[in-house]
């Protein structure tokens, strides 16, 4: 993976932040979830509708929300979660707690008894899950309805939100190219605190297009390729529970030197399917100009950058027989110090995307309105702002922090 992802830093503009409203159509079905044990409140958990292809994620407080119709209600829920159990909730108990729900976890111990014993080596039982690719994924065309969000923190202070609603169309596994995948903007907001003294934040190139592009097991040019593979050490680590299924765990590091920053990370593996579940990476940052080209395109005279840390996080869900894409989650950290200037300012960028339904073979998204990798979602937002925004629309559900902050921007945008 040469390049992941570019950073422009910019001026950002002063914009106005969209009211939202809801529709009687749908019902608010909401929770926290927490580990049984000790009552942590718990992030990224995968939460689906039964018998839909309706999901969302916990965000960083474990809080979920899900707008549903009545028909939907009635399937119950299914929360599922590295290490946990299965989590099920009937109709039943949903509308006993009126849809605010207080939703405990219990972590898994893997018995010997579960354990799938693979006879090759950790980087053989990789290519055997690359080969079984074709039969573990869908095979055909989807068009996924997509919430993205993006966020820039300047310390611990947001500075900057966007996001928008967003149709993925992707075509079937058996050809590992993304070229024929798009993107197209349905619905959005921004904002940003904008002051003299703080001009300075982070625009994320081709923010959208991330999702096609961190498909690694359909994208076949980064990482899942002989040719990538060879760049990394692999090992097998200790299985964990995901869906209630076992799964192998491989870490890789890397094991050459390259032009470009290779990764350190965690390859999840069904044991009995041998699909890819989920992959996390995180960029090596041992040379610290390889790592800086792959984070940064350009920046104002006067700036030095110090990358802190570059992650990723992708997650697949099964369905009807097949995998599909669920969730991807990239998080840049950095520094910038400024010539003359006494403190420098630690930099955070988050860039999600999750997948909350799913139509099976769709029409194509026409080319005049495909969200290109060459546009930044931050500029482009505006144009498909929406008083309407949240309305019908799964997202995900921001953390307190984040509910305070935009509070807070909506709060000084207004007074413009």
């Amino acid at each position: 993976m040469k390049r992941v992802l570019l950073f422009l830093l910019l001026i950002l503009p002063v914009t106005t932040l969209y009211a939202q409203s809801t529709t009687s159509l749908h019902r608010m079905v909401s929770g926290v979830v927490y580990d049984a044990d000790s009552g942590e409140a718990l992030h990224n958990v995968a939460v689906a509708v039964l018998g839909t292809n309706i999901g969302t994620v916990t965000n960083a407080d474990g809080f979920f929300t899900l707008k549903v119709t009545a028909d939907e209600l009635q399937q119950g829920l299914k929360l599922t979660h590295v290490g946990y159990a299965n989590k099920l909730l009937s109709a039943a108990e949903i509308v006993q707690h009126d849809g605010a729900l207080r939703i405990r976890m219990k972590q898994l111990s893997l018995m010997m008894h579960e354990v799938t014993i693979y006879g090759g080596t950790a980087r053989e039982l990789v290519e055997a899950a690359i080969r079984s690719i074709e039969t573990n994924y869908a095979p055909n065309e989807s068009l996924f309805e997509a919430f993205h969000r993006e966020t820039v923190q300047k310390r611990r202070s947001y500075i900057a939100v966007s996001e928008a609603v967003m149709d993925v169309y992707k075509t079937g596994y058996e050809n590992r190219t993304t070229w024929r995948d798009k993107v197209r903007l349905r619905r959005g907001r921004r904002l940003v605190n904008h002051q003299a003294s703080d001009t300075l934040a982070v625009k994320i190139s081709g923010g959208p297009s991330l999702t096609l592009y961190m498909d690694l097991v359909k994208n076949g040019d980064e990482l899942l390729n002989e040719k990538e593979l060879d760049k990394y050490k692999f090992t097998l680590q200790a299985p964990v529970i995901l869906d209630n299924r076992p799964q192998y765990v491989i870490a890789i590091e890397p094991q050459v030197e390259t032009s470009y920053a290779l990764f350190y990370g965690r390859i999840f593996i069904d044991q009995a399917r041998l699909s890819f579940t989920r992959i996390e990476l995180d960029l090596d940052l041992s040379d610290r100009i390889k790592a800086t080209n792959a984070m940064l395109q350009r920046r104002p005279a006067g700036l030095r950058f110090r990358p802190l840390g570059l992650s990723f996080l992708v997650t697949y869900r099964h369905q009807d027989g097949c995998h599909y894409l669920n969730y991807v989650r990239s998080s840049f950290r950095f520094r910038c110090e400024w010539k003359r200037r006494l403190f420098a300012a630690p930099y955070t960028a988050v860039s999600e995307s999750v997948m909350v339904d799913r139509e099976e073979h769709p029409e194509i998204i026409r080319n005049r309105d495909i969200f290109r990798k060459s546009q930044i979602f931050y500029d482009e937002v505006d144009a498909y702002a929406d008083p309407d925004y949240w309305r019908d629309f799964n997202i995900i559900e921001p953390t307190e922090s984040l509910e305070h902050a935009v509070e807070r921007l909506r709060r000084h945008n207004n007074k413009e």
